[in-house]
């Protein structure tokens, strides 16, 4: 068995982190304010959809801080699994505080509903929201790019990244400009139609729409909690690589967990060739291990299976 060292998490990720704490914080605020002006329920929930999408990213900053730490005896493969359970909390405030709240102030309003007021405000503070939530969903989706493969959509990277702070603030940032969308229009179709059940109504639809957004981070990160494999394909390079080298036999099954971000453990079930000698078995493991690295730098630990370790030794015993 051997292990490589552990890989630095790389720093794009709380570079997103921080582009959305910058544009949510300052947004939330300035819709609040509109909010209590103009008694708009669309904007109170585009207020209260920022305020929680600002908490979140502070809490998977304390995710990508205890992922930061070094192994130890408690945790010997280290802790690159907070990020993503930070994630799936994120997922659950987005489903109960956002969605949640959004729907039920927007219940409550239809039963009452606010005489309409004056609009432009609240398109001022639209319009300047979705410049800033454009912006962090620019730099998430630039770190996105980053590890696109050729010929895949922005929605098949973010399905195949392991990096759970960047496509968490990707899909909120997502959420967040269609919900501007939709507030919008719920303002001006209800001043359009002089109907004040359109904007109640615009804020359920926010409400439903960060639900959807709560399921689908909750899917991705659960996924990466249980224990993630890297993919069929890459599991298919890594047999191949496995298959060339001269010192095995036969290559059985592979297993590869996601640890982290950039941390993967890769177990190998193989047969080294009969008669090796101990030395020359050490020498095929440190080749494999730096094929592997080459291949993947994500797999930082590399382990074979005892069977095949005890099987090379047996034959080079005379």
């Amino acid at each position: 068995m051997t292990e490589q060292d552990a890989a630095p998490a790389a720093p794009d990720s709380r570079k997103v982190i921080y582009a959305a704490i910058v544009a949510n914080l300052g947004i939330a605020a300035a819709k609040f304010t509109v909010a209590a002006v103009t008694g708009s329920a669309a904007m109170l929930a585009e207020g209260i959809h920022s305020a929680v999408d600002t908490g979140n990213e502070l809490l998977l900053l304390v995710g990508e801080k205890i992922a930061a730490r070094k192994p130890d005896a408690r945790h010997p493969f280290g802790y690159g699994k907070a990020v993503y359970f930070w994630a799936l909390i994120v997922a659950l405030s987005v489903f109960s505080l956002g969605g949640g709240l959004s729907i039920v102030h927007g219940i409550h309003s239809l039963r009452a509903p606010e005489p309409l007021g004056d609009p432009f405000w609240n398109y001022v503070v639209l319009g300047v929201a979705f410049l800033f939530e454009g912006y962090s969903w620019n730099v998430s989706r630039r770190a996105l790019n980053g590890k696109r493969k050729p010929g895949a959509s922005l929605w098949q990277t973010v399905r195949a990244s392991k990096d759970a702070s960047t496509f968490t603030v990707f899909i909120e940032d997502s959420a967040a400009l269609l919900g501007i969308v939709v507030a919008a229009s719920g303002i001006w179709l209800g001043h359009l139609f002089d109907n004040p059940y359109i904007d109640p109504a615009a804020s359920i639809a926010i409400g439903l729409l960060l639900v959807g957004a709560a399921f689908t981070l909750a899917r991705e990160t659960g996924a990466l909690l249980l224990g993630e494999s890297v993919g069929v394909e890459q599991t298919g390079k890594l047999k191949d690589l496995f298959r060339a080298d001269p010192a095995i036999e036969t290559v059985g099954q592979l297993m590869t967990m996601q640890l982290g971000p950039d941390d993967v453990l890769l177990t190998a079930a193989v047969r080294f060739k009969r008669g090796m000698r101990i030395d020359e078995v050490d020498l095929a493991i440190a080749r494999l291990e730096r094929a592997v690295e080459e291949l993947d730098p994500a797999i930082t630990r590399v382990y074979f299976e005892a069977a095949a370790l005890r099987s090379a030794c047996r034959s080079a015993i005379p």
